[in-house]
C-alpha cells in the first residue's frame, strides 16, 4: 500500500469513527426518545415557599420544601381552565402573550408570538409556562419570606389575591402595578414592566407603618412539574442551568436532580432557571448584593418537580421606611443577539451561556456570526450554508493547496515508488530508507494529503452545534422539500421520494440531499486513480454508501454543506492537479473512457 492511499485510509477511518460516534451516543437516544411521550399523572397543585419555622433565615438557609402544596391533592385541570379560574392581569407584548394571576401574581401563562410547533403555517404558538395543577405546570415565581421578627406577620404566597393598580394589560410601554397590603402595617407594591422580547423586570417595595422594624428576605424562583421531554442527546443540556459566580455555569440533568441532594451556592453575581433545547426561563437576582442559589429536584408517588431559586439577604424596613429591590426574569427563546445584549444591558455574567455553545465555544460562536451575517445579506441559511463553505475553502486554500499538490507529487512518483518495492520486496527496512529518501529528494511530504480531511472535522463539528443549537436555524428553510435546515431531508429512496404512501421506518430515512452528498463523495474517490489492492478497491467503493447512510439522520443544513464541501473539492483539486501536470483519471475510474496510452506505458513500466 503506497503512502498517499494509506494516509487517505486513515483519514477516512477517522471520520468514519467520529461519525459512528455521533449516531451512538446522539442519533440513537434521539430515536428512543421519541418512541413513547412521558405518561401524565396527577400532581398537587403548587404554591410557594412557605413562611420558615422556628429556624431563623439569618443563616442563609432556604427554608420550606421545593415548591410545597397544600395538604390536599387537585386533580389536573385542563390549562385553559386552570387559566379561566381566577382574575388575571393579560400580558401582551411585541413578542409574548399571556397572563399573571392576580391570585399569587405568578408569571404561569406564556406563549411566544413568533415560534409555532412545526413548519406548517397554521401550527399552534409555542407555549413556554403553565399554571400549577395542569399537565406539564411550569411558571415562574418571586416574593418574601420572613425572618424571626416577622414570623407573626401575613407575607404575600400563592393564595394571595393581589391588587391591579394600573390600567390595562402589561405591554411594553405600560407596565402593571400591583399591590397587597396584609392589615399589619406593611404594604408590598411590585411594579413588573416587559420590553421587546422576552425579559422582565420586577421592582419590589416594601413600606412600614408599623412599629417595630421587619427584616424580610426577597425570593425568585422557577419550578417545573412532572418530567418533560427532552432531545435525548449528550451533546446538549437540557435541565437546571446558571451561573453563580466564581462557581462557574452549573449544568443539572433532570435525572441527576432527582437522584442528587440540592445543589447550594453563595455568590453576589449570577443567574439560575430551567433550558430547554431552544426556550429557557430564568431567575435573575439583583447584582452585587448577596444571594444564595439553590439547584433541587424531587420525586414523590411518581410526581417529578424541580426548581432553581434564589434567596436574598435580609432587608431590614424600619417604622416609617420604605425600601425596594429589583429582579430580572428571562422567559422566552434563546435568540443569539437578544441574549447576548441582555448579558451586557443587565451587567448579567456570563448569561450568553445560557445558550449551550460546548467546548468549542471559541469556533462554535464565530461560525454561528457568520452564517448570520450572510443570513442578513441573501435572506435564506441555507445559502448562507454554501457562502460561509466557500470562505472556509478560501481560508484554508494554502494548506489544502499544498496538501493537493503534495499528493499530485505522489502520483508522479507511483513508478518510481513501485519500482522500490520491486527492488527491495525483501528487505521492508531498506524499502522505507529508499522511500524517505525519494520523498526527500522530490520534496514530497507523504502525510500532507490527511490535512484536509482532518481539519475539516472541527469545521464539521462547530457547524453541527450551531444548527443543532440555535433557535435561529430552527424551521429555517433552504429550497424546495427542505423547509427545516436543522432538521433530516425528509424524504426517503425507499418510498420513491413521496411517490409511494408509505412512511419508512426512521434507517430507512435516506433523503435527496444524503444521495447528493454520497454521489459527490464517489465522485472525489474517483478522482484518485485506483489501488492496486483489491481489499483497497472495496473499501473505497463502499466509503460513499457508509457515508451516505450515517448522514442521512443528520441535520439537513450539515449534509448540504458536506456535499457542497466535496464538490468545492473536486474543482479544487482538479484544478491543482491539471496545474501540475498530473493526468485526471476521473473518466478512467468511472469507466466511461479507456486509460490513456501514456497511463499504460507508465504501468508496464511500474511492473518491470
Amino acid at each position: 500500500m503506497d503512502e498517499n492511499n494509506r494516509n487517505f485510509i486513515l483519514a477516512i477511518i477517522l471520520s468514519i469513527g467520529v461519525l459512528f460516534a455521533w449516531q451512538f451516543f446522539f442519533a440513537l437516544p434521539e430515536q428512543e426518545q421519541q418512541k413513547a411521550e412521558k405518561t401524565q399523572v396527577e400532581q398537587d397543585a403548587q404554591t410557594g415557599p412557605q413562611k420558615p419555622g422556628d429556624s431563623p433565615l439569618v443563616e442563609g438557609e432556604i427554608e420550606g420544601q421545593i415548591s410545597p402544596g397544600p395538604g390536599n391533592t387537585e386533580s389536573q385541570r385542563s390549562r385553559e381552565d386552570a387559566i379561566a379560574d381566577g382574575p388575571r392581569l393579560k400580558i401582551d407584548s411585541p413578542s409574548l402573550s399571556g397572563s399573571i394571576a392576580l391570585k399569587g401574581a405568578r408569571l404561569d401563562d406564556l406563549t411566544l408570538k413568533d415560534y409555532r410547533v412545526t413548519v406548517q403555517p397554521d401550527s399552534p404558538n409555542v407555549i413556554l409556562l403553565s399554571p400549577a395543577g395542569t399537565p406539564h405546570a411550569y411558571y415562574a415565581e418571586s416574593g418574601w419570606v420572613g425572618g424571626a421578627d416577622a414570623k407573626d406577620l401575613k407575607l404575600p404566597d400563592a393564595e394571595t389575591v393581589w391588587t391591579q393598580e394600573s390600567d390595562g394589560p402589561l405591554t411594553k410601554d405600560s407596565p402593571a402595578i400591583l399591590s397587597y397590603d396584609n392589615g399589619q402595617g406593611l404594604k408590598f407594591t411590585r411594579t413588573i414592566s416587559v420590553d421587546d422580547n422576552y425579559m422582565f423586570t420586577i421592582e419590589e417595595t416594601v413600606a412600614n407603618s408599623g412599629e417595630e422594624p421587619v427584616t424580610l428576605y426577597r425570593y425568585g424562583l422557577v419550578s417545573r412539574h412532572e418530567m418533560p421531554k427532552t432531545s435525548g442527546y449528550y451533546v446538549l443540556h437540557e435541565g437546571l442551568i446558571g451561573v453563580t459566580g466564581d462557581q462557574g455555569l452549573e449544568e443539572i440533568d433532570y435525572d441527576d436532580a432527582l437522584e442528587a441532594q440540592p445543589t447550594v451556592y453563595k455568590t453576589k453575581t449570577g443567574w439560575l432557571g430551567i433550558t430547554d433545547k431552544y426556550w429557557a426561563t430564568t431567575v435573575i437576582p439583583e447584582q452585587g448584593k448577596e444571594f444564595t442559589a439553590r439547584f433541587s429536584g424531587k420525586q414523590e408517588n411518581g410526581r417529578a418537580r424541580f426548581q432553581t431559586d434564589y434567596l436574598q439577604s435580609g432587608l431590614t424596613i424600619g417604622p416609617g421606611e420604605e425600601k425596594t429591590v429589583q429582579g430580572e426574569v428571562f422567559a422566552g427563546a434563546k435568540e443569539v443577539n437578544v441574549v447576548d445584549r441582555y448579558a451586557d444591558e443587565f451587567g448579567i455574567a456570563k448569561f450568553d451561556l445560557l445558550i449551550d455553545w460546548g467546548w468549542f465555544y471559541f469556533l462554535t460562536k464565530p461560525m454561528f456570526f457568520a452564517l448570520d451575517f450572510f443570513y442578513k445579506l441573501v435572506g435564506n441559511f441555507g445559502v448562507a450554508i454554501l457562502i460561509v463553505t466557500l470562505c472556509i475553502k478560501l481560508v484554508l486554500f494554502p494548506l489544502a493547496n499544498k496538501s493537493y499538490v503534495a499528493m499530485s507529487k505522489m502520483k508522479k512518483l507511483q513508478p518510481e515508488m513501485a519500482k522500490i518495492k520491486e527492488r527491495y520486496a525483501d528487505d521492508r527496512m531498506k524499502q522505507q530508507q529508499e522511500m524517505m529518501e525519494l520523498y526527500k529528494k522530490q520534496k514530497v511530504n507523504p502525510a500532507a494529503g490527511c490535512l484536509p480531511i482532518l481539519v475539516q472535522i472541527p469545521i464539521f463539528f462547530s457547524l453541527y452545534k450551531v444548527l443543532f443549537v440555535t433557535i435561529e436555524m430552527r424551521h429555517a428553510p433552504f429550497f424546495g422539500w427542505i423547509q427545516d435546515l436543522s432538521a433530516p431531508d425528509p424524504t426517503s429512496v425507499f418510498n420513491l421520494f413521496g411517490l409511494i404512501p408509505w412512511d419508512p421506518p426512521t434507517f430507512l430515512m435516506i433523503g435527496i440531499w444524503p444521495l447528493i452528498m454520497g454521489v459527490t463523495m464517489f465522485v472525489q474517490m474517483k478522482l484518485n486513480p485506483a489501488p492496486p489492492d483489491p481489499v483497497q478497491q472495496k473499501v473505497f467503493t463502499w466509503m460513499p454508501v457508509f457515508f451516505t447512510y450515517l448522514l442521512a439522520s443528520f441535520p439537513a443544513g450539515l449534509v448540504i454543506y458536506w456535499a457542497w464541501n466535496n464538490f468545492l473539492s473536486v474543482v479544487q483539486q482538479s484544478f491543482i492537479m491539471h496545474r501540475q501536470g498530473v493526468d485526471i483519471p476521473l473518466l478512467e475510474n468511472l469507466g466511461l473512457k479507456k486509460a490513456s496510452d501514456k497511463d499504460d506505458k507508465a504501468e508496464s513500466e511500474s511492473k518491470g
